[in-house]
């Protein structure tokens, strides 16, 4: 037989509180922020100091559950009564799994149903993020929290999937595209899923709501960039930073590149061109991403293999698997004299710098000398801006230079124009190439066929940024 109690606990004495004694009980006395006379017993803390007892506002609930063991579980109840109901419920759910009318798994279930959709929401992002899972977190994040508001989800026994699948059809009504809605519905998928798995619940609630036909409504045509394009957008990357340099912004003379620049100045734009365009090259012969290619060292370049390769991390890559790459010759030897025009670089610099002495017994005993260059693992290979609006910017600037020829215009939206969409597609056609040259199996023989035809390494075009 179950009981319910309030349970207590100690507090220090208040600082303005008055002690008494009452038939031979320690009692104190003070006034709480609503300006109420309380009174409570005393007690000897552990440090042999005076403490007051006090009683919790809700009553606790104590019983046998199925297997038998002693579980204390707060009801949340201020009034007696309905803590004895609460307790009722529990001793009832404890009956059914003593005669495996239901098990004890289901049992835990019911414990969840009740808790605020909130916090099921906060433990599965903190999920997600031991997990090593960052990427459009906050996008999830969102669509999580609107479905939720929207739909009137507040806890888990609300999750229904009929009432998603209503307002997906509302948001298809509104002009939502199909790849969107898809995106709602695989956030809630995801999330109910783990649910499951962490006995939250029974079944996924939207297991069974269709997702929406992409191919039927496709608002971006997607394509690969054809070998014109991409050589007008490396000519374009070499110049484009010289020529933003040179070129006047106000005056008679605007719009005109005759600025005059010393010869420093002029050698450091020609090389940051160079960077940019072999950065394009990269990305389009390897199928890497903006943040795979930005984690790059020279370390993970393996040039003088046969045939050259790079090792792309499996912390840095998106499915935390790692692969290695292969490189194109003429890539291979582009990069080979990058790193040698990069040496090169850093030598003159030094030269120029003073020496710099360490402390006797510091991690670092060697000395800089005028001339020598030390190279790392740990040396990026390019530097690439980390943030998306800055990288799509740069891009879409640089197409669209090349579309405009022989004018170069500035992206006045980050967002604008095709940019984003064809660099994911050159991405896909490197793979097909990638997968042609390894033979992966499940490859079909048309697909690797096509992407032998679209890639084939005797295109001398694209050989030379």
């Amino acid at each position: 037989m179950g009981t319910v109690y309030k349970k207590t606990f100690t507090k220090p004495i208040p600082a303005e509180a008055e002690t008494f004694t009452r038939k031979g009980e320690h009692f104190a006395r003070w006034k709480d922020a609503k300006n109420k006379t309380r009174t409570a017993p005393l007690t000897t803390g552990k440090d042999s100091s005076n403490r007051i007892v006090v009683k919790a506002g809700t009553y606790t609930a104590k019983y046998r559950d199925g297997s038998g063991v002693v579980v204390e579980k707060a009801t949340g109840c201020r009034d007696e009564t309905a803590a004895r109901s609460v307790l009722a419920e529990l001793e009832r759910r404890a009956e059914l799994v003593k005669a495996k009318v239901i098990t004890a798994a289901e049992d835990g279930i019911a414990d969840h149903q009740d808790v605020p959709l909130a916090d099921h929401v906060a433990a599965f992002i903190d999920h997600q993020k031991a997990k090593g899972v960052s990427r459009r977190l906050n996008d999830t994040l969102s669509q999580l929290r609107r479905v939720a508001v929207d739909c009137g989800f507040r806890c888990l026994a609300d999750l229904n999937g009929s009432k998603l699948e209503r307002w997906l059809v509302d948001r298809q009504a509104e002009g939502m595209s199909a790849a969107t809605r898809n995106e709602y519905r695989g956030a809630w998928v995801t999330f109910s899923n783990w649910c499951v798995n962490n006995g939250r619940l029974a079944g996924n609630p939207f297991a069974r709501v269709p997702k929406a036909n992409v191919k039927g409504d496709r608002r971006r045509q997607r394509r690969a960039r054809n070998e014109d394009e991409r050589v007008r957008l490396l000519d374009v990357a070499r110049r484009r930073p010289l020529l933003d340099r040179m070129t006047i912004r106000r005056g008679k003379r605007k719009g005109q590149a005759v600025a005059r620049l010393r010869d420093k100045t002029r050698h450091r734009l020609e090389r940051l061109g160079r960077e940019r365009a072999l950065i394009y090259k990269t990305l389009v012969l390897t199928g890497l991403r903006k943040g795979e290619l930005a984690s790059l060292t020279v370390g993970q370049l393996y040039l003088g293999a046969d045939p050259p390769y790079l090792v792309l991390d499996a912390a840095d890559e998106k499915n935390r698997e790692g692969n290695s790459i292969p490189l194109r010759a003429d890539l291979a030897d582009d990069l080979r004299q990058w790193l040698t025009d990069k040496a090169q670089t850093v030598q003159e610099a030094a030269r120029e710098a003073p020496i710099v002495r360490f402390r006797p017994g510091s991690s670092r005993q060697r000395e800089t000398q005028p001339g020598r260059f030390y190279a790392t693992r740990g040396a990026g290979l390019f530097v690439v801006d980390s943030s998306a609006g800055g990288y799509v910017c740069l891009l879409c600037s640089d197409w669209t230079g090349a579309d405009s020829q022989p004018g170069l215009e500035t992206c006045r939206h980050p967002q604008a124009g095709r940019t984003w969409s064809d660099n994911r597609r050159s991405r896909h056609a490197a793979y097909l190439r990638h997968a042609a040259k390894r033979g992966r199996r499940g490859t079909a023989n048309r697909t690797s066929r096509h992407a032998s035809f679209e890639h084939r390494p005797d295109n001398e075009r694209l050989h030379r940024p």
